[in-house]
């Protein structure tokens, strides 16, 4: 289990040779002076305050990101800091994939929120001038990722007699299309959301590169792909009548009904269905990609659809896809009419966002003009069996959680607010991202995932003014506007912080110990689940410490320290030991831990005051503070850990003591956004510079945040008391 642990950490991390390095230069991305990448998926964006002056015409009260950065792609808000004659915020590291993005400000006193792009970057999105783009790449992407010898793009003018105008559509060919081919070839429309222009098929859902590369892989039968604008309500003559013919006028596409297929987004996806209906048999294949269809299906029309049609699939999101239940009605409309028709069920990851309908493109185009032989769901994907229902408003806790990792939030403060956001610690890595609340009569709602497993924090700001969302029962006593929740799920977190069976956990206690400040602290103690009072023995100790700005109860209340100890615990992982949390604030900690937490400790609790057998641990000041006691107290607590951590060994250190009476010092950081990464960096040169025996742990991705330290811990625990 240690191996495996520290397999997760290493898998996500660069190595403490590879730490010690400088940073790669932050290269411009994708043309934009604004956004650099200075590490591997983390992104940092840096507006002048001069563009934003320029861009809202007064000093702005708040300068944020918006983009596809939350969870399930989500669209969430990251806040920039004023840094100089910048305003900068760093983000990642991001999954593999496309992301869109543009700026927001916040004009105080009026609330109004004013976006704007940098007008310097090449232009991405050609109907949302503000937004930018940019792709991360990666295995998880390579099948949307830019390739060698794929298709072309070209645009299509045409006379549209229902719109009355000309129009345009983008069209792909495969590689090595040839216009006289004596065969033509078969022919795909896509068509866009209300809202969406026919170029988004391209620049937000990067239609072309997963085109190119199924066509090169040969997972697609050789095609024409048109990228169509549906903005009319006479569909059937727009695609029919206008586009087609033009399309058959200028590409060598064939005219034969089994040759045509057609798909939507939306709208789009709507328009598809309807066509289904009332042209039956003009394309041979249907898909819906977040669709709706209100019209009538008869028995006849369906035996008709059948003998006419060869596919007919629906695609929908997670139940945050705004036509989830839509699909699970109409679902049910095509088997009662007797409709031949195969369902993706719902994408459990995303709800209608592009990477739903990437991942829909991507499936559909490989089951048309060709055999695809399985008939069944995307690998992972949810069936469509009943609507989706959130418990009526004010009758249970907040958030609602549901199995799927879908959560639900509802407040009724800020009645009068303009803009209402919850702000959680759900962005890559733990970083903070706010999402837009929406007002439904006397409340505010929101309902986001999929959220990956793991301990997330929260509060709720309105017009930025910050609150504790009072249906949540959760106390931070050093936040007091802070709430906290668990999502079941996979990864390291998710195992380590979820609750075990009753029977499995430790017991939390309060200790109240006399502080050499004169007042009286308390204490959280964890004792293991088979605790002896009167064993022989006494047990090993952990004394572990909290940050700047924090207490003695934050590790329990928002680190779950508890269920990482009752996890390792009940998979054997770690000695049994008592874990000791302690307030650190304001004290010569040194003096603290030796004179009244351990004696107090030692007292009323079976721990051992040998040195072989106590440990003193922390993150950022409490890091300082495990380090200072070790300088101090050479010997007298053998394992020693820092997260987060900062300073250097002091010149008076005794450092063949250090070593003879340490049996670990092991050091923790998160990447390079974490605050404290430079201070690691020279703490540890420091040790190195002074032999002072030690382990620098491979760097643990993400910000100064309790993702990284409950990481930390996790790996830490089970190195404890292994050497007698």
């Amino acid at each position: 289990m240690r191996r495996g642990v520290v397999a997760v950490l290493t898998a996500a991390a660069m190595g403490s040779c590879a730490l010690l390095a400088a940073q790669p230069a932050a290269a411009a991305v994708s043309g934009d002076p604004w956004v650099s990448e200075p590490g591997d998926g983390v992104y940092r964006f840096t507006v002048p305050n001069s563009a934003v002056l320029d861009a809202v015409g007064t000093a702005p009260a708040t300068v944020r990101v918006e983009g596809n950065f939350g969870p399930g792609h989500d669209s969430s808000l990251l806040s920039l800091d004023r840094n100089g004659t910048n305003w900068v915020a760093t983000l990642g590291p991001l999954e593999p994939g496309q992301y869109h993005f543009q700026y927001e400000a916040t004009i105080a006193g009026s609330e109004e929120e004013i976006q704007f792009g940098n007008p310097d970057a090449p232009q991405a999105v050609t109907s949302q001038p503000n937004l930018s783009t940019f792709f991360v790449d990666g295995a998880e992407a390579d099948w949307m990722s830019d390739v060698e010898g794929g298709g072309e793009l070209s645009t299509l003018t045409y006379r549209s007699n229902a719109a009355h105008a000309e129009r345009s559509a983008q069209v792909w060919t495969p590689p090595g299309y040839d216009a006289a081919r004596a065969d033509a070839y078969p022919v795909l429309y896509l068509l866009a959301d209300s809202g969406q222009s026919y170029k988004e098929w391209t620049e937000l859902g990067r239609a072309s590169q997963i085109l190119d590369n199924l066509a090169i892989d040969g997972e697609i039968e050789p095609m024409v792909v048109v990228m169509a604008d549906g903005e009319t309500s006479k569909v059937k003559q727009e695609i029919l009548n206008n586009l087609a013919p033009a399309v058959r006028a200028d590409y060598n596409v064939s005219s034969d009904a089994a040759d045509q297929a057609i798909a939507g987004i939306g709208r789009g996806a709507t328009q598809a269905l309807e066509l289904l209906v009332s042209d039956t048999g003009k394309f041979s294949s249907v898909g819906s990609f977040s669709g709706t269809f209100t019209g009538k299906i008869s028995n006849g029309k369906a035996k008709q659809i059948n003998s006419r049609t060869d596919l007919v699939r629906i695609y929908t999101g997670n139940v945050t896809d705004d036509s989830y239940n839509d699909n699970v009605a109409l679902a049910a409309q095509l088997d009662k009419a007797g409709v031949e028709f195969e369902s993706d069920g719902s994408n459990p990851d995303h709800g209608d966002v592009w990477e739903t309908w990437q991942e829909a493109l991507r499936d559909f185009s490989t089951r048309i003009f060709q055999d695809a032989g399985d008939h069944g769901m995307s690998e992972g994907h949810v069936a469509l069996a009943t609507e989706h229902v959130l418990p009526e408003p004010g009758t249970t806790p907040t958030p609602w959680i549901e199995e799927n990792g879908v959560v639900t939030f509802e407040t009724t403060k800020f009645p009068d607010a303009k803009n209402v956001n919850v702000w959680a610690n759900w962005g890559p890595s733990g970083n903070w991202l706010r999402i837009p609340m929406v007002r439904e009569g006397d409340r505010w709602t929101l309902t986001v995932g999929a959220l990956q497993g793991g301990s997330y924090y929260y509060r709720l700001t309105g017009d930025r003014v910050d609150a504790k969302d009072e249906g949540n029962p959760t106390v931070v006593n050093s936040e007091p506007n802070w709430s906290t929740f668990y999502v079941d799920g996979e990864g390291l977190r998710a195992e380590f912080t979820k609750d075990v069976a009753p029977e499995q956990r430790g017991d939390v206690a309060v200790m109240e110990y006399d502080s050499i400040s004169g007042a009286k602290r308390q204490a959280y103690v964890w004792t293991p689940p088979n605790y002896d009072a009167n064993r022989a023995e006494p047990y090993p100790v952990l004394y572990l410490q909290h940050g700047g700005g924090q207490t003695w109860s934050d590790w329990i209340q928002v680190g779950r320290a508890a269920q990482i100890l009752d996890n390792h615990h009940a998979q054997g992982t770690i000695a049994d030991m008592v874990v000791v949390m302690g307030n650190g604030n304001g004290v010569d900690f040194p003096r603290e831990i030796t004179e009244a937490i351990t004696t107090t400790a030692e007292a009323q609790y079976n721990v051992s005051s040998d040195g072989a057998h106590r440990a003193v641990a922390g993150l950022s000041m409490g890091s300082g503070h495990a380090l200072s006691t070790l300088w101090a107290h050479p010997g007298e607590f053998g394992y020693v850990g820092a997260f987060s951590a900062f300073g250097n060994v002091p010149a008076n250190a005794d450092v063949q003591a250090i070593n003879e009476g340490t049996k670990l010092l092991s050091i923790y950081t998160g990447d390079f956004q974490d605050f404290t990464y430079q201070n690691t960096l020279s703490l540890v040169g420091s040790l190195k510079n002074r032999g002072v025996n030690h382990e620098f742990n491979p760097e643990i991705p993400g910000p100064h945040s309790w993702d990284v330290w409950q990481k930390a811990l996790i790996d830490f625990l089970p190195k404890l008391f292994t050497v007698d």
